[in-house]
């Protein structure tokens, strides 16, 4: 690690939306626009707090940090024919349809979450984010729910081929984080926690307490999986009762946090009912954690989130006023000009404030645990399963 210079950044250029699989996709490139749109509104961006920095191409050599040549090749080929299907590596799917160019695309979202580890790691940013990234579902041989290729994996590669002995990565996205989790479930080094919808009700399927690390690796996994309908109170109950204990045990050298903002109660593709405050409040309470287990070392990514209007951009907005040392007052008002910038664009009303109104206070979990809770009977699952292995004492607070 450098020296710092401080300051924080957001790696980012126009053409990072070019990650597209077309109109009728669920993952719509313009929900990272807008997003930029606001936030340079709002003033956030080209301060002396944030500045944008470029995003590079992502490398072969990084792509192989995680991914099987096969795969790249086959990204390749549907890239120069995008008609032709590879369902055998997830492209060519209803999730993962081909495009144009897909492959230097998806390598460019890689490039600049490896930047973004880069900034952080050689001490030239205390904070890095990439809203761009966060494609957490990308396995090693194959593309998988709208992720081509894994850029969150190849920073944390690329970090611990850099120096970095342990690396923390915190996932709050409604699904689960499985193609992280896959790839570094055998490696002592990285502990990845995911919170999201149980794999009974969502995609992947996967994500439950006892998928907890590999041989060697036993309690390097963590998963917290929340009924339906979990809102601001019990989403954050959760978090507070595993996040913390968690990170400050395992004492890592730099944060990584993937931010869907899926779990939004307008969201159209799952079931969780946060707001856009409590989201706000997960940011601060994980900015907060960098400072006091990392020395402030954290590299933010964006992720899912379809509902691109009303929330994604007011969501990640906080997200890089936070990053940026700069938190926004949630009775902000959204600027005129962006409001009218929707309009023209989506024919859509934009929301007047940066928040929905709702007091995210909850109840913390050394009040007790209630049996007869859904909630509580997950959140007990995952420190009986976990706490143990850190020297953690599942049942005190």
């Amino acid at each position: 690690m450098g020296a710092g210079c401080g300051g924080s950044v957001v790696v980012f250029d126009e053409s990072l939306t070019n990650y597209d699989f077309g109109p009728d996709h669920p993952m719509n490139p313009v929900r990272v626009d807008l997003t930029m749109q606001l936030s340079r509104a709002l003033g956030l961006l080209d301060g002396t707090a944030l500045r944008t920095v470029a995003a590079p191409i992502g490398t072969d050599a990084e792509l192989l940090l995680v991914h099987d040549p096969a795969l790249i090749e086959a990204v390749r080929r549907t890239s120069a024919d995008p008609g032709r299907h590879e369902p055998a590596f997830g492209l060519g799917t209803d999730d993962n349809p081909t495009f144009a160019n897909m492959h230097a695309a998806a390598r460019h979202v890689v490039g600049a979450s490896v930047e973004a580890a880069r900034q952080v790691w050689t001490g030239a940013a205390v904070h890095a984010a990439n809203i761009a990234g966060g494609l957490h579902h990308a396995m090693p041989a194959s593309a998988s729910g709208f992720c081509v290729y894994n850029d969150v994996a190849v920073a944390i590669r690329w970090l611990l081929d850099n120096g970095a002995r342990r690396v923390a990565y915190v996932d709050v996205d409604v699904h689960h984080g499985d193609g992280v989790q896959k790839i570094f479930y055998d490696d002592p080094r990285v502990l990845t926690i995911s919170l999201h919808e149980t794999g009974q009700m969502l995609f992947p399927g996967t994500g439950y307490p006892a998928e907890s690390g590999g041989p060697g690796a036993v309690g390097t996994s963590v998963n917290v999986a929340l009924p339906p309908g979990t809102a601001d109170a019990g989403w954050l109950r959760a978090f507070h009762a595993v996040v913390p204990p968690l990170l400050r045990a395992f004492e890592p050298d730099i944060l990584i946090t993937q931010h869907g903002c899926d779990s939004h109660a307008d969201d159209p593709l799952a079931h969780l009912m946060l707001s856009v405050d409590g989201q706000r409040a997960s940011y601060l309470a994980l900015h907060e954690l960098a400072h006091e287990v990392c020395g402030g070392r954290w590299v933010a990514t964006g992720g899912g989130g379809y509902e691109i209007v009303n929330v994604v951009p007011r969501s990640w907005s906080h997200l890089l006023a936070i990053v940026g040392g700069i938190p926004l007052a949630p009775e902000t008002e959204t600027p005129d000009e962006w409001r009218l910038g929707v309009a023209e664009q989506l024919g859509r009303h934009a929301p007047l404030l940066m928040s929905d109104g709702r007091d995210p206070v909850f109840r913390d979990y050394s009040g007790g645990v209630d049996p007869d809770s859904w909630l509580d009977r997950a959140i007990s699952e995952t420190r009986r399963t976990i706490f143990p292995e850190h020297g953690l004492d599942p049942l005190s607070w």
